[in-house]
């Protein structure tokens, strides 16, 4: 479980600079410039992924029940992932109304999966890893939503073309993911 934290700790953390500390980010990275502070940045990014993922992994090994969900909430879970990967294609794709509704449909997608699967799982290590991405996710898409009012920023206009491409793009990541995936990577298969 502590791999699981420090990983959670390491990656949330400097996902977390703008929450906290956005004039110390703007300094650090007028400081080091842009490929060296992008460079610390992803390392320490990719050094939290990976001590979470081999935490998450080992604290599976030691399971902890806190809650039993009923069934259906694990099917419902699938609805609300489904949704989370259309908001994160949202973010990639270009003049998309989720875009220029949400601002930062990635932090809502992250949001959307992280609710689904708390009210989907009920260990410990489930609830530490969820609960976590789900806190960071509301606190990052408060924060930015705030610094969009305050610098006045507007979103590019969603076309019905874009609107498309972005549903059928999360729909088509989530299937893969889902009925593949998921359990190659995971090690659980959520549609078996």
């Amino acid at each position: 479980m502590w791999l699981l934290i420090l990983g959670l700790v390491l990656f949330l953390g400097v996902h977390s600079i703008r929450i906290f500390a956005n004039d110390w980010r703007d300094q650090q990275f007028a400081r080091l410039g842009e490929k060296k502070w992008r460079g610390l940045y992803s390392v320490i990014s990719i050094i939290g992924f990976v001590l979470l993922i081999y935490g998450f992994g080992q604290a599976r090994l030691q399971p902890v029940l806190l809650y039993v969900p009923p069934m259906w909430l694990r099917h419902l879970n699938a609805l609300f992932t489904l949704i989370a990967f259309i908001l994160i294609a949202a973010a990639y794709v270009p003049n998309n109304h989720f875009k220029a509704r949400l601002g930062h449909p990635m932090l809502a997608g992250v949001k959307t999966w992280a609710f689904g699967h708390l009210l989907a799982t009920g260990m410990l290590h489930d609830v530490v890893l969820f609960g976590a991405f789900l806190l960071w996710a509301v606190l990052d898409f408060v924060v930015s939503r705030r610094r969009d009012r305050l610098a006045g920023t507007v979103y590019p206009a969603g076309t019905v073309r874009g609107d498309a491409i972005t549903v059928l793009a999360g729909l088509v990541g989530w299937a893969v993911f889902a009925f593949a995936l998921h359990a190659w990577l995971i090690g659980v298969k959520p549609m078996g």
